[in-house]
């Protein structure tokens, strides 16, 4: 199994910037990704930004170019830097890691991330 523990959301004005940290514990050696995603009420948690255990990213293409993320093996956590906020990336933010072969998807308890006009 895998524990995921997340921080470092808030209330930011728009045009701000915030970093997220995920950090994660438990059976890390068999995490093949992990990754962001985010969720606003009514709708459909959507993916914003994943990290391979090779370093490949893929990001949403609303978030191009203003999101990065990033991760330090030796403490176990992924990042999302993000810049340039608006206040449609106003949402709950989640952070993700796939694992193993089936593969399996952890979930961390979310963070509120919110951007003001």
């Amino acid at each position: 199994q895998v524990q995921l523990v997340e921080s470092g959301g808030g209330l930011v004005q728009a045009g701000g910037s915030l970093r997220l940290s995920c950090a994660a514990s438990g059976s890390i050696f068999s995490i093949n990704a992990m990754g962001w995603y985010r969720q606003v009420p009514g709708k459909q948690r959507e993916l914003v930004a994943t990290i391979t255990s090779g370093g490949s990213t893929k990001y949403a293409d609303s978030v191009k170019g203003r999101f990065t993320i990033s991760r330090d093996n030796a403490k176990n956590t992924v990042y999302l830097q993000m810049n340039s906020l608006k206040v449609e990336d106003t949402a709950v933010y989640y952070c993700n890691a796939e694992w193993g072969r089936i593969p399996l998807h952890y979930w961390g308890q979310g963070t509120q991330v919110t951007v003001s006009s």
